[in-house]
C-alpha cells in the first residue's frame, strides 16, 4: 500500500492523493459557549477569539465561511444546528468549537459523534499528539474528534484559540479537500 523504500516514494504517494482536489470548500463554524450566548442575549459586548481565528484561517486559505453561529452548551441546540449544517450538501465542512473537555457542560462530542456515519479517529489521535507537544500531558483531557455526517466533514475542536489554530493549520485545512474527495468519491 505505501512505499516504504524511500522518502521520495512516500512523497510521490502523497502527491497522488492530492491531485484534482476541490478548491472551493464551504465551511460552517459553530461556537458553543454559554458565556457568549448570554452576553449576546443581554446585548453586552463579547469577544469570540477562537471563532475569529477559525474564520480568518479558513478565509486566508481561499475557502468560504457560509455561516457562523453561537450556541449554548446544550445537546439539543448543538444537534439541531449540526444536522442543519450537514443537510443537502449545504456545507463541505462543519467546525464545532468548544465542548470537548471533561466538565458537565462539555457536550458537543455527545451531541454529534453518535450521528457520524464514519468516524475519523486519526484526527483526534494526531490532534492530541500535537497538543502534547504544546501543553504536555494536559492533552489527555481533550476529546477532539471528527467524522462524516451526510457527506460533510465535522470536526469538534476545543475552545481555546491556540487549539483551534493548531487544528485548522496543521490538520483540517491541509486535509479537508482530500477527505471531501474521498467521502464524495
Amino acid at each position: 500500500m505505501f512505499s516504504t523504500s524511500t522518502r521520495e516514494g512516500a512523497a510521490i504517494h502523497a502527491a497522488d492523493h492530492h491531485k484534482d482536489l476541490p478548491k472551493n470548500l464551504r465551511f460552517m463554524v459553530i461556537v458553543t459557549s454559554d458565556t457568549i450566548v448570554a452576553a449576546k442575549e443581554k446585548g453586552e459586548p463579547c469577544q469570540d477569539i477562537s471563532g475569529d481565528v477559525a474564520i480568518s484561517l479558513i478565509a486566508s486559505h481561499g475557502f468560504k465561511v457560509s455561516k457562523r453561529i453561537y450556541l449554548p452548551n446544550r445537546l439539543d441546540a448543538i444537534l439541531k444546528e449540526t444536522k442543519s449544517g450537514t443537510a443537502s450538501g449545504s456545507n463541505d465542512v462543519v467546525i464545532i468549537i468548544g465542548g470537548t473537555g471533561l466538565s458537565r457542560r462539555d457536550v458537543s462530542v455527545e451531541a454529534v459523534s453518535p450521528l457520524f456515519e464514519k468516524h475519523i479517529p486519526g484526527f483526534g489521535e494526531i490532534f492530541r499528539h500535537l497538543s502534547y507537544g504544546a501543553v504536555g500531558t494536559s492533552a489527555i483531557a481533550s476529546r477532539a474528534t471528527a467524522g462524516v455526517l451526510n457527506g460533510t466533514l465535522v470536526f469538534i475542536l476545543p475552545g481555546s484559540p491556540e487549539a483551534v489554530k493548531m487544528a485548522l493549520e496543521q490538520i483540517v485545512i491541509p486535509e479537508a479537500p482530500h477527505l471531501i474527495k474521498m467521502v464524495r468519491g
